[in-house]
């Protein structure tokens, strides 16, 4: 069965040209000379691939692939942009947007029919949809996903794993935050730099959390680092399909922000502390905090560097070295080379 492909280019001439080449290589060709049209022609015949110009006037390629991501079959349409040159650049600015690739003008035969070679292999996506949709009227975000428990349970059925040793990068400022991510194992820590390079540890996240919700819109950039505190693995889904999930079921929107609202207090709690609370206090409640991210019971050893507990108590390294040495002489705590062991729990939660 021939592939139908949709070509979008304003350039008459071109798009003959290129439709004819199409057609020669045994596919189904259907052209728009505009964005509007495109988007029109797509949503009415589901191609299996989508070429389609940057540069146009009025709607340009950004536009019509934004108008397509809203469409609830259209959006899994495998999209190629045609590109001069000069706006490559742009071009890869906006890959994490939702484009699948790029081919620069004057292109090759080879080069183009490659291309669309590679992208039809995500038309079998598009085909599972759509008879998903034939036989049961319901797309893959409107399946049984009633609650978080559910929706974390779709995170690990769906989502894309990856995993990040200790230490390791796992978004930066200004990087684009274009999915959302359940964490499999290991601790997460989120931290933001101020102007003068101290860093500030603003959340630990442990397993079985949320993680990534710099927004609910796409390409938008995140405003604060995360690295893994130690090993971690982490399910990742877009936002795009999130945002399908949430808009079926208003409960799990609503237990959603509710989690996100929690989140929120734990920060208020914790900017409390540090603008109020003793050293000693500040100290106490970062070893209580990291013992329950890392899910340490009292006398099990704790390995954190003690950066990253001066960070979270947002205080100095050496004072926070200074306030160990008084809680291991208390017997709070013990301190063996790297690790650290809470002994008595009870007294550190009521440190004033």
């Amino acid at each position: 069965m021939k592939k139908t492909i949709l070509l979008i280019k304003y350039d008459k001439a071109l798009l003959e040209s290129t439709s004819e080449l199409l057609e020669l290589e045994g596919y189904n060709v259907i052209t728009a000379t505009n964005g509007e049209y495109g988007v029109e022609k797509a949503k009415e015949i589901i191609p299996d691939v989508i070429l389609c110009d940057l540069m146009m006037p009025e709607i340009d390629g950004y536009d019509v692939l934004e108008m397509l991501s809203n469409h609830h079959t259209a959006n899994y349409i495998p999209f190629v942009f045609l590109s001069n040159s000069s706006s490559l650049k742009e071009v890869h600015k906006r890959m994490d947007f939702d484009t699948d690739d790029y081919v620069t003008k004057p292109f090759t035969n080879e080069n183009l029919i490659t291309t669309i070679e590679k992208r039809l292999e995500k038309s079998t996506l598009l085909t599972r949809v759509l008879e998903k949709e034939n036989g049961s009227n319901k797309t893959a975000a409107e399946s049984e996903i009633n609650n978080l428990n559910d929706l974390k349970n779709f995170f690990d059925n769906n989502g894309e794993l990856t995993n990040y040793k200790e230490g390791q990068a796992i978004y930066s400022n200004g990087d684009h935050s274009n999915n959302v991510y359940l964490i499999i194992k290991g601790v997460v820590k989120c931290f933001r730099v101020d102007e003068k390079g101290k860093l500030f540890t603003t959340a630990l996240y442990k397993p079985d959390e949320f993680l990534g919700f710099a927004s609910f819109k796409k390409n938008t950039i995140y405003h604060e680092c995360a690295s893994a505190l130690n090993d971690v693995q982490l399910a990742g889904i877009s936002k795009k399909e999130l945002n399908k999930i949430l808009n079926e079921d208003n409960n799990i929107s609503m237990e959603l922000m509710e989690m996100l609202n929690q989140d929120l207090e734990i920060i208020k709690e914790q900017l409390l502390r540090m603008a109020y609370g003793s050293v000693r206090r500040k100290t106490a409640q970062s070893l209580l905090y990291f013992a329950e991210a890392l899910n340490k019971k009292p006398k099990e050893n704790m390995q954190i560097l003690r950066t990253d507990i001066a960070n979270v108590a947002g205080i100095a390294t050496e004072t926070l070295i200074r306030t160990l040495s008084v809680f291991k002489e208390a017997g709070y705590i013990e301190v063996d080379k790297q690790y650290i062991r809470i002994i008595d729990q009870d007294k550190l939660q009521l440190m004033k």
